[in-house]
């Protein structure tokens, strides 16, 4: 069986050398070879121009494609697969012309995984750990208030004036800054329209508690059944978001002021324009480390008073290893290709598994990659 990895960007490598170096039949896809040769050249000559067509008729039934491609690229690569009878991985978020694949993906026997890099992917096992680890507890009462925060962010290991650093185009990040949320805040709904009008201060559990800024992020609230979240259950608190260094919105406080003018085609123009000069001035140089801290917490409160509370803390940064982004997007997926050829995740469309033995074996894989995973017990 084959592995058809598409996509030989920044945050693709780490998992892709350690698939080959495994020793795994697997065959590189890039827009350009070249740079996939400079990427993972010294470990296989496999190597093709990414084309659609060609990829079709090489693809075999019981063989994974893997899309590392801009998000476009996902569903029309799944659908060929189900067609082939192939398995297909992605680390982006199941859209929702993905999750109409599940039938089909079902009746075909393919697994159609999703959602298994950094974020979503880690913060995912994390949720599941915590979930299942409160569920078991002596603590659980369904009566119980529950809160949820999962909060996940790349940021410049050595800070600079902007607060940020771009290890990757930034108008994604720019266009993510358009988009609404939607969270549970007090019991109740909380829809934003733009992050910044939901800022708010987190301290994150490190070793040296550290404090940051953090803003909702997306649609929460379907992962609530992901999570395996009673529908009985009373939520206080659930919201998956970004988080930043302090300083971040005073620092781009005439980004946002501009970001809510922009309109049309014009608009979209001076987005890439922003994007270029951004780039230009905010790109990581070579070498430079960045940094990826992710916090996933559970607690639950009898009558205002906690019962149970633990956090997931990671804290990652680049290396001689390459970048901490590389190594936490890259490697689940690398994890979860296996897992597809162990015939050990389910045909369908699916997020980061459930699986106990998966999650505990994925978890054990992470914390090689960070330079500080803890879970902490806030009432120990």
């Amino acid at each position: 069986m084959t592995i058809h990895w598409c996509g030989t960007g920044l945050s693709a490598i780490p998992g892709l050398r350690r698939l080959i170096a495994a020793g795994h039949d697997v065959t590189v896809w890039n827009r350009t070879a070249d740079k996939a040769r400079e990427a993972v050249g010294d470990l296989t000559d496999n190597i093709h121009a990414f084309d659609f067509d060609t990829l079709k008729h090489t693809v075999a039934k019981g063989d994974v494609v893997v899309s590392m491609l801009p998000g476009d690229w996902h569903v029309p690569l799944a659908e060929m697969c189900i067609e082939k009878g192939a398995h297909f991985v992605s680390s982006s978020y199941i859209a929702p012309e993905m999750r109409a694949l599940d039938d089909k993906a079902r009746e075909a026997g393919v697994c159609v995984v999703n959602e298994i890099g950094l974020d979503p992917g880690i913060d995912h096992l994390m949720a599941h750990h915590l979930v299942a680890d409160y569920t078991a507890s002596q603590a659980y009462d369904p009566a119980n208030e529950i809160s949820f925060t999962s909060y996940c962010g790349g940021i410049p290991k050595n800070p600079n004036p902007f607060r940020y650093k771009f290890s990757w185009s930034p108008l994604g990040v720019l266009k993510a800054l358009r988009s609404p949320s939607r969270s549970i805040r007090n019991y109740t709904e909380l829809n934003v329209a733009r992050p910044w009008d939901a800022l708010s201060s987190y301290t994150a559990p490190l070793p040296q508690p550290e404090t940051f800024e953090v803003y909702p992020n997306r649609d929460s609230l379907p992962f609530m059944q992901d999570y395996r979240f009673d529908p009985d259950w009373t939520v206080r608190e659930f919201v998956r978001g970004t988080l930043r260094l302090n300083g971040w919105s005073d620092a781009w406080a005439d980004v946002f002021r501009e970001i809510e003018t922009l309109e049309g085609d014009a608009g979209e123009a001076r987005l890439k324009e922003m994007s270029d000069q951004f780039w230009a001035e905010n790109a990581y140089d070579e070498g430079e480390p960045d940094r990826v801290v992710l916090c996933v917490s559970l607690k639950a409160e009898k009558d205002g008073t906690p019962v149970w509370h633990k956090t997931y803390v990671m804290d990652a940064w680049g290396d001689e290893r390459g970048t901490a982004m590389a190594r936490l997007v890259s490697i689940p997926v690398s994890l979860a290709i296996e897992a597809v050829l162990n015939r050990e995740i389910p045909a369908g469309v699916t997020p980061a598994p459930h699986d106990p033995k998966l999650l505990d074996r994925f978890l054990g894989e992470v914390d090689k990659l960070a330079q500080h995973l803890q879970v902490v017990d806030h009432l120990a």
